[in-house]
Order: C-alpha cells, then structure tokens, then sequence
C-alpha cells in the first residue's frame, strides 16, 4: 500500500478548508483517511497561522515512506517539526488571538438602547387590575357593611 500525505477538501463553496492527511493513494481526493495530521486554512488573514500541522506524525508518517504532494510538501518545510516559519507561525497566532480578544470589548461596553414601546404596552395592562383590586375590595367593604345590617 502507497501512502500518501495530501490535502482533503472540505467546507463550503467559494469557502475552501483543507485537511493534511495520510491517505493510501489509491483512495479518491476526498475519500478516507488514515489519519489525520494537520489543517489548511487559506482564508485566515494572517499567512502564516493559516496552517497548523502535527510536525511529530508527518516525520513518522515520511520516516515509513509516505510521499507529500506538491503543495503538502511546501507546507511541511514551512510549518513542519523542524520548519523554516515556526516562529513566523507562532507570532501571527499570538496577533490572531489579540484581535480576537480586543474585538469583544466594545461590544459588551456599548449600553444597550432604551426600549420605549414596551413599558407604554405593559403600562394598561398593569393599571387594570390595579383599578379593578379597590374595585373588588370596595364590593367586599360593602357585602360586610350589609351584613351587619341584616343580622340586626
């Protein structure tokens, strides 16, 4: 059995992902894998966080003969065990994970807009029992007054 370390495509159209995989060679693009080492991400805006592999299973896997395709191969050298944009990768990781901390912070400080239909449609509804309670009570005040009065 040939193995090979290639790309599988996934996500969506016009919205590509890939997979870094050993796949035997006979098996189709997007077909079964037999592990998987890794991802490629190419709408990430920083170039070099866009892949992240298992540096440590792509050594095993080419140290038992698994051939990289072209563009796996290129990915490898760059992000690989012993890759040339290590420490490029690491620090567009870092900028990733502070843009993504620094945009939340507006948004939770904004205060959120006075709702005014609201209150105007709950207002009625709670004046009318409100108006119908002393209503009620008058009804019971005067059932008791009459009461007495019939008893005497």
């Amino acid at each position: 059995m040939a193995v090979r370390i290639r790309m599988k495509k996934m996500g969506r159209t016009h919205r590509a992902f890939f997979r870094v995989c050993a796949m035997d060679q006979r098996k189709p693009r997007d077909g079964r894998v037999i592990e998987e080492l890794g991802y490629y991400d190419p709408s990430v805006p920083e170039t070099d966080a866009r892949a992240i592999l298992k540096g440590d299973r792509i050594a095993y896997w080419i140290g038992v003969g698994a051939q990289p395709t072209e563009k796996c191969a290129v990915l490898i050298k760059k992000y690989g065990e012993n890759g040339t944009h290590l420490d490029a990768q690491k620090a567009a990781l870092d900028r990733l994970g502070r843009r993504k901390e620094y945009v939340p912070a507006p948004v939770t400080a904004a205060p959120a807009p006075p709702a005014t239909p609201e209150p105007a449609a709950e207002a009625p509804v709670e004046e009318a029992p409100a108006e119908e309670a002393p209503a009620a009570e008058a009804s019971d005040d005067q059932a008791a007054a009459e009461q007495p009065a019939a008893s005497e």
